[in-house]
């Protein structure tokens, strides 16, 4: 690779700190290829995001299917749709095309995936026994498994990744720490928009502002510890404050990456191709649900340490 491509692959991440193994050692080098590919075409990175949002779909429709082959190509999808995921971001920090409007789609398009998987895996289950007890079929419990799973548990434990990682950016990346929001500033937005003139923005940030508010009600003492911060030092944080911030945060970066995408993806081909699709639920309930339970602990106190030593007006250097 050249010089000016490296310069422009690493323009094109985050941030090293929030990047997960698998992510940085195949989906964004290809990512960056696609975005480069993309980026001589003049192609917008929400049109790759709406395509993501077909695949993802595609790989649902193909997981309905009880046959090894159909199922095959359903992972295969979900890979091309995840890749892209990688490349629309990718796209729009190298030709400064960030948007809200993007971000906002992003998790849509995230949603519109599991949405077709959670379906293909309740209708694929309905008439299957249950394990450890043949004698009887999974029916209507399998629904309400995947209800719980799919709009709460799988919704909170990628939501509060995503604020962490974007907290976590906040702190010690200003060049992409802007994707840290507050619901105020949202719902200040949301009432002063027109649904006359911008109908589907202020459908978008109804949705959004929702998002936040879940967000905030899950971090009580990051709140307070926010609030602190911003009453003591404004915008203008002191660089130990930020070092130490980032020295608890960075041990737990790890942990939303396996929140996210690719732990679960992992999971879901293995139960989709041997065909046990209940063990990608059993999965979330109970090892990503620790793994979540353990992530918020920590952080919680970090922001709590935190927040007590900047009321005793401690000096950070």
């Amino acid at each position: 690779m050249k010089q000016e491509d490296k310069e422009l692959y690493r323009a094109s991440i985050k941030s090293i700190d929030t990047e997960e193994f698998l992510d940085m050692w195949f989906y964004r080098p290809l990512g960056f290829r696609c975005a480069l590919f993309f980026r001589n075409r003049g192609v917008h990175p929400n049109v790759i995001t709406i395509v993501s949002i077909f695949l993802g779909i595609a790989a649902g429709v193909c997981f309905l299917q009880e046959n090894l082959r159909w199922n095959i190509l359903g992972v295969l999808l979900l890979m091309w749709a995840n890749l892209y995921d990688s490349t629309d971001g990718q796209l729009a920090r190298i030709t400064g095309q960030r948007t809200r409007w993007g971000r906002i789609l992003d998790g849509f398009a995230g949603d519109c995936w599991f949405f077709c998987i959670y379906f293909a895996i309740a209708a694929r289950e309905t008439f299957e026994p249950i394990p450890f007890a043949p004698e009887y079929n999974w029916g209507v419990l399998i629904w309400i498994l995947v209800s719980f799973c799919g709009f709460w548990v799988h919704g909170s434990q990628c939501q509060l990744a995503d604020y962490y990682r974007n907290i976590h950016l906040y702190f010690t990346n200003e060049r992409n720490g802007n994707e840290f929001h507050n619901s105020a500033m949202q719902r200040k937005e949301y009432n002063e928009t027109s649904w006359r003139k911008s109908f589907f923005w202020k459908l978008f940030l109804n949705a959004y502002v929702s998002y936040v508010e879940n967000q905030e009600r899950m971090s009580p003492c990051f709140q307070r510890f926010i609030k602190c911060v911003h009453k003591h030092y404004g915008t203008d944080i002191p660089a130990g404050l930020r070092k130490e911030f980032r020295a608890g945060s960075l041990p737990l970066m790890k942990y939303t990456n396996i929140l996210t995408f690719n732990s679960r993806a992992i999971m879901l081909c293995f139960a989709m191709l041997t065909g046990e699709l209940w063990m990608y639920l059993i999965f979330e309930l109970v090892v990503l649900m620790a793994i979540f339970i353990y992530m918020k602990h920590k952080h919680e106190r970090l922001c709590s340490r935190l927040t007590k030593k900047i009321e005793e007006g401690h000096v950070f250097n």
